[in-house]
């Protein structure tokens, strides 16, 4: 019985090894190939997506980079513009120039008649074009009794209907535009009185009610007067507490309570600051809503844990030799610091800053609360004058129903990106320029 025992506890032959390790062998390689697979799955279903969304974002905002215009021969009638002849400047900027412009269309199309009908030939042009008519008078004013052919701004609705957004296939009442109105707009085609041209409009202006007046440059004044805020109060301040606490501060309970801190505070959501600066800021200090001054100072307290961290990470990728080698030669540990360690390490501190440049660029949940999100129209000349930011502009044409602000918000979130972009590929540069290997 024991010699059976014995028997049956012995190794199977050799053979019998080589097929199990073989098998398994074979699972593992089967393993890792589905492993593989998943990985190569997972990232292209990422970047199918991201494709999808870039794809998105380009077909719907890239009509905004194109204006339409529709030219008009108009009239400058003294009696309208200048009826004493004085040629004075302020009677020159009160004249009604709405009138010319009305005058205009009804000779293209002297056929139309009734209120309402002349009320939709009048709708056809911008808001704006007597604005453009009134700039031409007074910077010339000999134009004064003269007829001269004058490109003015197309409407949102004709504007819309040239690139293809509106289906005229649709019943009259499903369309913003009537069937007539599309039968001048085909006549003003057809005389060559009616183009598309690059929308400067698009970086010139800033916010309107009328979509094709609408423009970008309010908020990327606001976005740069914050950001330069925030990069000078952040900055400095980011890189001065890293070299504190990684190469001066003791190591005890009060500097592991700070760290903590710190890196608690980086996960800390963006809008709990947007509330501390409304209640700070605003409610305390009475610094003036919706200005970049506070935006700046708001977006330094979100930014600053981000670079400290990345600072005292640049500072810690230093090798303690050139502290020792420094050290050794006589220089105190200011110098040591100031002269060896901080050059070294100022490549990952940039590019930690520009990462939290990059990060408070896109932000707009702690603008909203502390007022950024007001109707700005005006461009802002400094960093006190009430002022909204890209992110933030975005949000608000996002809200609104007309075809022609989907394109505008959709051209404001490529600039958002290009902006993004440019950021962090400056932050790549600059890491591949100064880096240094040990």
């Amino acid at each position: 019985m024991n010699s059976l025992d014995d028997s049956a506890a012995l190794p199977p032959p050799s053979r019998d090894i080589k097929t199990i390790v073989n098998a398994g062998l074979k699972r593992r390689h089967a393993a890792e190939r589905r492993f593989r697979w998943f990985g190569l799955a997972a990232i292209s279903l990422g970047l199918a997506f991201v494709v999808l969304m870039f794809a998105n974002i380009i077909g719907k905002g890239y009509p905004a980079f194109w204006q339409t215009f529709i030219e008009l021969p108009v009239a400058f009638d003294p009696a309208v513009i200048d009826p004493e002849g004085r040629r004075d400047p302020k009677a020159l900027a009160d004249a009604d120039y709405a009138a010319l412009i009305r005058a205009s269309l009804r000779g293209l199309f002297p056929r139309v008649e009734g209120r309402r009908d002349l009320r939709e030939l009048y709708g056809l042009v911008s808001s704006n074009a007597p604005f453009r008519l009134r700039g031409q008078v007074l910077d010339d004013p000999a134009l004064i009794g003269a007829t001269r052919s004058v490109w003015v701004l197309a409407s949102a609705k004709v504007d819309t209907l040239i690139k293809g957004n509106i289906n005229r296939t649709l019943d009259e009442s499903l369309r913003p535009i009537s069937d007539q109105e599309i039968a001048w707009v085909d006549r003003l085609i057809a005389d060559g009185r009616l183009e598309q041209r690059f929308n400067t409009i698009l970086f010139g202006n800033g916010d309107s009610r009328e979509p094709e007046q609408a423009g970008i440059r309010g908020a990327l004044m606001g976005s740069f007067y914050t950001l330069l805020i925030t990069f000078l109060l952040s900055f400095p301040i980011g890189v001065a507490t890293a070299v504190y606490l990684e190469e001066f501060a003791p190591k005890n309970r009060w500097t592991d309570l700070i760290e903590v801190n710190i890196n608690n505070l980086a996960a800390v959501p963006s809008i709990v600051f947007g509330l501390l600066g409304l209640a700070v800021f605003i409610n305390f200090f009475g610094l003036p809503r919706s200005a970049p001054l506070v935006g700046g100072l708001v977006l330094s307290l979100m930014t600053l844990p981000v670079i400290i961290i990345a600072g005292r990470a640049a500072l810690t990728s230093v090798p303690p030799s050139i502290r020792e080698a420094a050290l050794g030669m006589g220089a105190s540990k200011l110098q040591m610091v100031g002269h060896h360690v901080l050059p070294l390490a100022m490549p990952g501190m940039l590019t930690g800053s520009i990462i939290g440049m990059a990060r408070a660029l896109g932000e707009s949940a702690p603008l909203l609360m502390i007022g950024m999100v007001a109707f700005i129209v005006d461009v802002p000349r400094g960093f006190t004058d009430p002022a909204t930011v890209l992110p933030v502009q975005i949000y608000l044409w996002a809200d609104l129903p007309e075809r022609a602000f989907v394109e505008r918000t959709s051209a404001a979130i490529m600039v958002l990106l290009g902006f993004m972009i440019l950021m962090n590929g400056l932050a790549i540069v600059l890491r591949k320029r100064f880096e240094r290997r040990w």
